[in-house]
């Protein structure tokens, strides 16, 4: 991969926008080509995830070598952008820690409008359950999730397919319902009734966050990650502090004490508009450019 991004020819383009969690910030540019690296996460196997991807020790030592130069190509790669922009900053601090550089931090533009709030109904009433949008892979903390709600009995809808569907239905108990894929249009209605949107993973962004408020839900996420950027305490939801079933258990109990504003929480969805990313990517352009 370094070497095919190494040999594109970016001579006739005054401005290259490399969106990438990988190799495409290392092109190679000239001196009149700027550069400009949306970047979605350093090298994820590279850095932060370097264990996770890397279990095992006789694979680990395998793969060593490689691994040490491709940390040493990537670091290089990182320096060539003119700008690195961050979606998070959780994202602008790991590239400050993994390739010692400054960004700027422009969250990804999220399509709001599909699940903003569509009648006045939908305003206040709510159903009785919670909800989780995911993918069914373990780094996801589904399995999390699930037992938390195993032990307190409220009911939970899971919307997603992935590898892990077959083992979390076997965990699940009878108050936990498995949806699989939807439609926007299905998935609007899920989001807007729902009590809360549970999000017990880490992510670089977490778009599924701003769908939920945009829809008027609040939600109760793992404090870490992208959610930091999107999840204001009190105002579109609640934190929970460590990803254990107790602490999870503990923010629900609290939750349910809570009263949130369906309008004010859709309001804080507005700040990952597709108007306002084009804006503020068009001052990262200008700026370049002076």
């Amino acid at each position: 991969m370094p070497i095919v991004f190494e040999s594109f020819d970016f001579s006739n383009y005054d401005l290259v926008i490399s969106v990438t969690s990988e190799a495409a910030k290392g092109i190679i540019t000239k001196p009149w080509t700027k550069h400009i690296c949306f970047c979605l996460t350093p090298t994820r196997y590279l850095w932060s995830g370097y264990n996770d991807y890397f279990k095992g020790t006789t694979f680990k030592g395998i793969s060593t070598p490689v691994v040490k130069y491709l940390r040493f190509w990537d670091k290089i790669a990182a320096k060539r952008p003119d700008i690195m922009i961050a979606i998070s900053e959780t994202v602008q601090a790991r590239i400050k820690k993994y390739y010692e550089r400054d960004s700027v931090v422009i969250n990804p533009p999220v399509e709001i409008d599909k699940f903003k709030i569509q009648n006045s109904k939908l305003k206040t009433k709510k159903e009785d359950f919670f909800l989780m949008v995911s993918r069914l892979v373990p780094y996801k903390r589904v399995d999390l999730a699930v037992k938390a709600f195993n032990k307190i009995g409220l009911k939970l809808v899971i919307v997603g397919v992935g590898s892990e569907e077959k083992k979390l239905k076997d965990l699940a108990t009878s108050n936990i319902t498995f949806l699989g894929r939807l439609t926007d249009r299905e998935l609007s209605y899920y989001y807007s009734m729902a009590r809360a949107l549970i999000f017990p993973q880490e992510e670089d962004f977490g778009k599924v966050v701003v769908e939920a408020h945009a829809a008027g839900t609040p939600v109760v996420a793992y404090k870490a990650g992208g959610a930091l950027d999107t999840v204001i305490p009190g105002v579109n939801g609640i934190f929970f502090e460590k990803q254990s079933i107790n602490s999870l258990t503990k923010s629900v109990r609290r939750f349910e004490k809570m009263k949130f504003d369906s309008k004010k929480i859709s309001k804080t969805a507005e700040r990952f508009s597709k108007d306002r990313f084009k804006k503020k990517f068009l001052e990262v352009i200008n700026k370049i450019n002076e």
